[in-house]
């Protein structure tokens, strides 16, 4: 008897599945979610929580808010970024402190886990929109996120 109830339950949970299928395909969405990407690549936009790549903003005066702590070279789990630094010292104060020569990422050794930019406690880093990464040499994925020349934003400490 088990045999025919098996046999039933099968036959039944394959046309429910069919069912919802069959639904989707005679009802059609009014709206697509597929991009023609393309053909439609000035127009393109990313979801919000779309990842594509590290970045560092810098504002109009080329300041930027990273104190060069190494949070999110500590947190990376397979060190895609590296944080280059010396102490200098500061015209404004005439104490050494800590400035980065460069913040270096390497697009080609992450896994978009978001760990760095979470660790990062001045919100240095954000995902940008970025999604065209193909290239063909990797060592155009490695790159310099501090623009040259700038500088850390006045009020934010370490």
């Amino acid at each position: 008897m088990s045999y025919f109830s098996d046999i039933y339950n099968g036959i039944k949970t394959l046309l429910t599945g069919m069912r919802v299928t069959g639904g989707h395909f005679v009802r059609i969405r009014s709206e697509n979610i597929t991009q023609l990407y393309p053909d439609n690549r000035d127009t393109l936009q990313m979801f919000e929580r779309f990842r594509g790549e590290v970045v560092m903003p810098h504002d109009e005066n080329n300041e930027h808010r990273c104190t060069g702590c190494q949070s999110c070279e500590i947190a990376c789990p397979n060190g895609s970024i590296e944080i280059i630094w010396d102490r200098q010292v500061d015209p404004a104060t005439g104490k050494k402190k800590k400035m980065i020569d460069k913040h270096i990422y390497h697009l080609s050794m992450c896994t978009m886990c978001g760990l760095c930019i979470s660790a990062c406690p001045t919100d240095a880093i954000v995902w940008a929109q970025n999604y065209e990464n193909a290239v063909y040499d990797r060592s155009a994925l490695t790159k310099v996120l501090n623009q040259p020349g700038s500088k850390l934003k006045a009020g934010i400490e370490e």
